[in-house]
């Protein structure tokens, strides 16, 4: 008896040392997830100090740029990106977000963290994968421009975001981001999006001479930058509308998530604030006669049809080119205006190249020679 007992004893004590064995040692993470789990401890602790800061600063709430990107999007969106954090001039605290295609996410991860490195971290950035219905899923994803679809389904991809700015890929600002976010306040009770027109002229207007399907008001409306308030489109129940839109008039869609939109609003047109051409501006404003007053500047420049990369309107090459070729931390007099006034010929064949002065209205106003040198 006294030996059944003895060995129960040892057994269960040998029993708990094998526990506490496990528990101790065989749990203990090896060097190399340490050094993981240390870094990414300290990632998140800067992240949080950077947002604490932002929090309490006086330039305000994070600012969300949303932005899409597949195949040769990847060059125009990090240039669109680059434009924004130039032109901050408030310092405001800017978050992208970047949906991209797998192959892509890497090269925008090492030029943002390069980014950060040398803007003294003024901005955060998250990418996220595409991401659409799985029904017609391949359709939505070459619907009009691979991946431009994304755009609609950014209420249910983005539950943790409050608010957006959409831009396509191909914009670039001239102004702080804070001036067209501060648009939201305009908002009445029932808006949840703020678009500009398609077109400022009814002779030239594409909707009311050419489209099969209903559109918002006389000219409709540009999808290019959208304000976006996500909350409120969740509450509408977004994609209950868009998807049976899709499914009527996909026959009819030109232009793809644009004609989507201009549908939706259409039916629901006090849903949408509409802001002026100054905050979209293409070269449909400008390449027969100026139909955009931009009494205060262009604010955003909006290369669709591909014109920041022919010389079709010289200027908008010439803007996209020459924010391609700044170096952050150096003089935007000197390295953006000046060269673009010394590099514009002038007097020129295109309309839009006469005007010069309101491209440059904004960076004129804020940005003067020897500024960068000036304050450090």
């Amino acid at each position: 008896m006294r030996t059944f007992r003895y060995l129960a004893l040892l057994a269960a004590a040998s029993f708990l040392l094998l526990l506490y064995y496990i528990y101790r040692v065989g749990d203990r993470p090896s060097s190399t997830e340490k050094a993981t789990d240390d870094r990414l401890s300290n990632e998140q602790t800067k992240d949080a100090l950077g947002r604490k800061s932002y929090a309490g600063s006086s330039n305000g709430t994070e600012i969300s740029v949303v932005v899409v990107a597949c195949n040769e999007r990847h060059n125009e969106a990090l240039n669109m990106i680059k434009s924004a954090i130039m032109f901050n001039r408030n310092l405001s605290p800017l978050r992208f977000v970047i949906i991209a295609e797998e192959k892509l996410k890497l090269n925008f991860m090492e030029k943002l963290n390069d980014w950060q490195e040398v803007t003294d971290r003024i901005f955060t950035y998250e990418i996220h994968s595409l991401t659409f219905p799985r029904a017609n899923k391949d359709e939505w994803r070459k619907l009009f421009k691979p991946c431009a679809a994304q755009r609609l389904f950014l209420p249910s991809l983005l539950q943790h975001l409050d608010a957006v700015l959409y831009v396509d890929s191909d914009t670039v600002f001239l102004s702080p981001v804070q001036e067209i976010w501060a648009m939201f306040q305009n908002f009445n009770a029932s808006q949840f999006a703020g678009m500009a027109p398609e077109h400022e002229d009814t002779n030239a207007g594409w909707y009311n001479r050419f489209a099969r399907h209903p559109y918002y008001g006389e000219l409709g409306v540009n999808s290019g930058v959208m304000l976006m308030n996500l909350t409120r489109m969740r509450e509408f129940r977004w994609e209950d509308h868009i998807l049976p839109i899709y499914r009527e008039y996909r026959l009819q869609l030109v232009w793809g998530d644009q004609d989507i939109l201009n549908v939706l609003f259409h039916y629901n047109p006090d849903r949408l604030y509409v802001f002026p051409c100054d905050w979209n501006y293409r070269a449909d404003h400008c390449m027969y006669m100026s139909v955009c007053d931009a009494p205060d500047g262009v604010k955003i420049i909006h290369g669709n049809r591909g014109y920041f990369h022919s010389r079709a309107q010289p200027i908008f090459n010439l803007i996209y080119a020459t924010i391609e070729e700044y170096t952050f931390r150096t003089d935007v007099y000197s390295n953006f205006i000046r060269t673009i006034e010394e590099t514009l010929v002038l007097p020129s064949n295109s309309n839009c190249d006469k005007l010069l002065d309101k491209f440059l209205l904004d960076p004129r106003k804020h940005f003067k020679e020897n500024q960068y040198e000036e304050e450090t």
